[in-house]
C-alpha cells in the first residue's frame, strides 16, 4: 500500500468509564482519497495488511512471547502473501507466532504446519489438531491450491511455495 495514509485523532470528552479520551484512527489507502473511519476506508485485504503492519510495529516494542493472527490474510493473494508470509517470518525470530491460515503462501511460509479439523463422534463433534510431515505438508498445501483432487501441477506449486522459504523439498 504504497499511498496510504493513517490519521490519528485525538480528543477530550465528557469524563466515562473509558476516561476522557476520544481517539480516532482515519485511513486511506489511495492517493488522493481522504482518510475515514477504518469501517469505511478499508477494504477487508486492506485492513488485514493494517493489522498486520500495526502488530510487525508493535512486536519489536513489547514483551509479547507469543502473537497469534486469525486469519490476517483475509483478502490477500499471489505476491502481497508471500511478502506477509515474509514479514511474519521475521516476527517469528523474536516471537512464537501461531496463524491461523487458509492461504497456502502463508502456510508454507511456517516453520511448522498443522492441520485443524472436526472430527464428528456418535453424540458430539470435537475439533482435533495434528502436525503434518513433509509429505503431508505438500499434500495439504496442494488442496489448499486446487482443492481435493488436487492435480500434479498443484503439488509442484506446493513444493515451490515450501522453496521459497528455503526448505529442501523432495518429489
Amino acid at each position: 500500500m504504497p499511498h496510504a495514509r493513517i490519521v490519528v485523532q485525538h480528543s477530550t470528552g465528557a469524563p466515562a468509564t473509558s476516561g476522557t479520551d476520544v481517539v480516532s484512527i482515519l485511513f486511506t489507502a489511495n492517493k488522493g482519497a481522504q482518510p475515514q473511519t477504518l469501517s469505511k476506508a478499508a477494504s477487508g485485504g486492506e485492513f488485514s495488511r493494517l493489522m498486520l503492519c500495526i502488530k510487525y510495529m508493535l512486536a519489536d516494542k513489547t514483551a509479547l512471547p507469543t502473537i497469534v493472527f486469525d486469519e490476517i490474510d483475509t483478502g490477500i493473494s499471489g505476491e502481497i502473501a508471500v511478502k506477509v508470509g515474509r514479514m511474519m517470518q521475521q516476527m517469528a525470530q523474536k516471537h512464537q507466532l501461531v496463524a491461523i491460515s487458509h492461504l497456502p503462501q502463508m502456510a508454507a511460509a511456517g516453520d511448522v504446519h498443522y492441520f485443524v479439523y472436526k472430527e464428528d463422534r456418535a453424540d458430539r463433534t470435537v475439533s482435533r489438531i495434528r502436525e503434518l510431515n513433509q509429505d503431508d505438508r505438500i499434500k495439504e498445501i496442494a488442496h489448499m491450491i486446487a482443492g481435493a483432487k488436487p492435480s500434479e501441477n498443484a503439488f509442484q506449486s506446493a513444493r515451490e511455495l515450501l522453496a521459497l522459504r528455503g526448505e529442501t523439498v523432495n518429489g
